[in-house]
């Protein structure tokens, strides 16, 4: 499912889920648990990475569709433990989006501190909307925290998935790589200079900059309410509707 390759002092934690890197229950703990090892250890920065072409291409809906309630709480549950393990990295956390990155592919992003992704025919944001699913209230005030209230909006109520270029025109994205096999070498040495600041100064500074968005980071509330929407008659019948399509 993942790796993790060492950078001098940037550890790098690879997914590697064929096809798309499609987080379910088991992938996700296994990148929480990844992510803990590698920032209690000696690494003082790390990379998030996928595969050339795919980042991530976000939950797995085929296989979540047809669990039973506890089986989805526990996703949803886990998954927005990620994010703010993620957001709360005692070390910087760069993506290295490595291709497409939709939804959870998305959202796992902007929980880093910082985004490279690959320039090239490529589709990143949060489309949930489009295939039925409200976004998690605490996923829209880390999107509103990355790209502005008034922007988040506008991409997240038309579930609006979009280039790379313009990615990075809108602040989504914070650099690009020339493509697929230039972003991580690109995402290990912007991380590299951050091991190069103090330390306490720097992290110190990273964690208050977005304190009050850390303190409402509600998992367990948010999980709750997602689960509720996903058994929803709207939501069912659009994630149909696109295992339908994925089949196709």
């Amino acid at each position: 499912m993942l790796s993790i390759q060492q950078h001098g002092t940037v550890s790098e934690i690879n997914l590697n889920y064929p096809p798309a890197n499609a987080m379910d229950t088991e992938f996700v703990k296994a990148l929480r648990s990844s992510l803990a090892e590698v920032a209690a250890g000696e690494a003082k920065a790390v990379v998030i990475s996928g595969r050339p072409g795919m980042f991530s291409g976000g939950i797995d809906v085929p296989g979540l569709l047809p669990q039973p309630r506890e089986v989805v709480l526990e996703f949803w549950t886990e998954f927005l433990l990620l994010m703010r393990d993620v957001a709360a990295c005692p070390v910087p956390v760069v993506a290295a989006m490595t291709g497409h990155s939709p939804a959870g592919g998305g959202v796992l992003a902007i929980h880093c501190d910082y985004r490279i992704a690959a320039a090239g025919d490529f589709k990143i944001g949060l489309n949930e909307v489009q295939v039925g699913l409200p976004v998690p209230a605490s996923i829209l005030r880390v999107f509103a925290f990355v790209v502005g209230e008034r922007q988040a909006q506008k991409l997240a109520m038309q579930g609006q998935l979009i280039s790379p270029d313009e990615a990075l025109a809108t602040g989504l994205v914070d650099d690009l790589a020339d493509g697929p096999e230039s972003v991580v070498a690109k995402a290990v040495e912007f991380a590299a200079k951050l091991t190069k600041l103090p330390p306490v100064a720097m992290n110190t500074t990273r964690l208050q900059a977005k304190s009050a968005l850390l303190d409402s980071l509600a998992c367990e509330r948010d999980a709750k309410i997602t689960t509720d929407y996903w058994f929803s008659d709207e939501t069912q019948a659009a994630m149909q509707a696109l295992v339908e399509r994925l089949k196709k």
